[in-house]
């Protein structure tokens, strides 16, 4: 069974199951998709992450909207089962031992894939030590701890591959630069069975060959760097260092040119995103796979029902929702309204807020930093308050977490909240606290537009936009990452800053697009209490166009053909 295992999928986060808080976001949702639709199509993986004891932070939203954090604690053994094997590696000096836990994802036709929750939690392990795979992406934005936790991914996932039989892997997949240290692990192991002490050229070339990396954003935090004092300090000495042209870029560890190096097939996640990654580091090749979302994981109850009926299938061949469009109008209106009941009646209990299902709901949740410019909607909020008294009421939904040591994603979220007591006579607006998996399968299918305003090209694709279109909600977004290829202006949805995008321009200017984006939402809300009918065909649009093409079934077939068994 562990040698049928070709592809080895390693990622920080991987958010799989409501229970189990082991991401943040955007890159560990879209990880736990990527397993999903590799079980669904028996793609012969195993998946490599950590496994985050304390959760990624409980929100806590005070009356003024600032954000404290609280561990997220869940219990490992219900969800996963601990693996007798146990490997070591060497950080600062000590042996840190590693135990794994296993997590099986079950695929539409009964096939499993593993995922192995790596875990320090040991009595024999310094204390220090211990909570290493405690917290996602460090504790107290210690470089020191995320180093750590990068060669426990890294070195002692491969390891632990081993240890459990998975020796037959040939791609090694590390979805962004965590996890690149296992290309260190992959050269030691290269260099052993040629019985060497010294790199060659030969080894790097085995190791590149058996590499597969996909880069997620252009923001400079995404990418870890790490200095020359400290990579000595903690992860010693490796016959890799000799060459320094491997791992080094400005004389410090840089984790994302690591994976370059030795990766022979680089992507980033949208078209986009693509030409923005090659022109970042203009001396590799870099391709683009378009991000997807696991259609049938993010499709609502009610909707899934529709499909059954109207799209037998649907499930086994994401594309055949493009046959949506066939659906009677009367009844995906009442599916909707269903969802959006649903959702509307968890607001108001939760906020007290008194939303109405029948006044236009825009969604806006995501991590909250400051380029997804979650704010920009308030730039006039005399023009936002003037649409809702004269064109027809509006009403906007919030969420999101930002960082603990994101002091601007936190004034962020302030910033939404003092907005939303400012216009509370025209325009109702709730920022709703701990947006988490469940939370967002309920504002994605309930909501009647979804907003997204980042500044481009920040936003590498984005994805929740895309679970949005599954489920017949159409995006009025900026043109950036995946946007830009599944917006059709008043079909599939509607884009902001629509005539300076289309010509690839870096956008500055807040004023301008904060013009163009209460245009297009006066447009909006007047086909929404005018024009019914066109509205709904909207929706269905977006299911059949955008629903049917971004998923990870699309995604992960791209990935097969392209990189993994090319």
């Amino acid at each position: 069974m562990e040698n049928e295992r070709k592809v080895a999928y390693f990622s920080m986060e991987i958010g799989i199951e409501e229970g189990m808080p082991t991401y943040s976001g955007g890159l560990g949702i879209l990880a736990g998709d990527t397993i999903l639709s590799a079980a669904d199509m028996k793609v012969p993986m195993v998946a490599v992450t950590l496994l985050h004891r304390k959760g990624y932070f409980f929100q806590k939203l005070g009356p003024d909207g600032w954000q404290t954090e609280e561990p997220a604690e869940w219990v490992v053994e219900y969800y996963a089962k601990e693996q007798p094997s146990r490997v070591e590696v060497t950080i600062a000096g000590r042996t840190v031992h590693i135990r794994a836990w296993r997590y099986e994802v079950h695929g539409i036709s009964g096939y499993k894939i593993p995922i192995y929750f790596l875990d320090t939690d040991l009595a024999e392990n310094a204390p220090e030590d211990r909570g290493l795979t405690d917290y996602l992406y460090g504790h107290g934005g210690n470089p020191g701890y995320r180093l750590s936790q990068e060669i426990v991914l890294g070195i002692g996932g491969v390891r632990m591959l081993r240890a459990l039989g998975h020796t037959e892997i040939e791609r090694f997949h590390m979805n962004e630069g965590h996890a690149s240290l296992l290309t260190l692990e992959l050269l030691a192991e290269q260099m052993r069975a040629a019985k060497r002490t010294e790199l060659t050229e030969e080894d790097l070339v085995e190791v590149r060959e058996k590499c597969v990396f996909t880069t997620h954003t252009p923001v400079a935090a995404g990418h870890d760097k790490f200095p020359m004092d400290l990579m000595h300090k903690i992860l010693g000495e490796h016959v890799a260092m000799k060459n320094p042209d491997i791992f080094c870029c400005d004389d410090k560890l840089n984790m994302t040119y690591l994976a370059l190096n030795l990766s022979h097939y680089v992507n980033g996640v949208a078209k986009k995103h693509g030409e923005v990654s090659q022109h970042m580091f203009a001396s590799y090749v870099i391709d683009s796979i378009t991000n997807g979302v696991h259609a049938a994981r993010w499709v609502c109850p009610q909707l899934a029902d529709l499909y059954d009926k109207h799209v037998p299938g649907w499930r086994e061949d994401n594309f055949s929702l493009r046959y949506a469009v066939s659906i009677p109008q009367e009844q995906f209106a009442e599916a909707k309204a269903s969802a959006k009941r649903e959702l509307i009646e968890y607001v108001n209990r939760l906020a007290n807020i008194g939303m109405d299902g029948d006044v236009l709901t825009l969604g806006f949740a995501r991590r909250a930093t400051s380029y997804k410019r979650a704010d920009l909607v308030f730039t006039d909020p005399k023009q936002l308050a003037r649409i809702s008294r004269e064109v027809g009421k509006i009403q906007i939904i919030y969420g999101g977490k930002a960082h603990p040591n994101d002091t601007e994603g936190k004034e962020l979220i302030k910033r939404i909240v003092a907005a939303a007591g400012q216009l509370k006579n025209d325009l109702k607006i709730v920022y709703l606290p701990n947006y988490d998996m469940a939370l967002a399968k309920l504002l994605v299918a309930g909501v009647d537009v979804w907003l997204n305003t980042p500044q481009p090209p920040m936003e590498a694709s984005g994805t929740s936009g895309m679970k949005a279109a599954l489920n017949g909600v159409p995006s009025l977004s900026i043109l950036d990452g995946w946007w830009i290829e599944g917006c059709i202006e008043g079909i599939t949805g509607w884009a902001i800053g629509e005539n300076h995008r289309r010509h690839n321009e870096v956008g500055g200017d807040w004023t301008q697009d904060a013009a163009s984006l209460y245009d297009k939402l006066a447009k909006v809300a007047d086909l929404y209490y005018h024009n019914k009918h066109h509205f709904y065909r909207v929706m269905t649009i977006a299911v059949a166009m955008n629903g049917s093409f971004f998923n990870t079934q699309r995604m992960m077939q791209q990935y097969v053909l392209k990189a993994y068994f090319r």
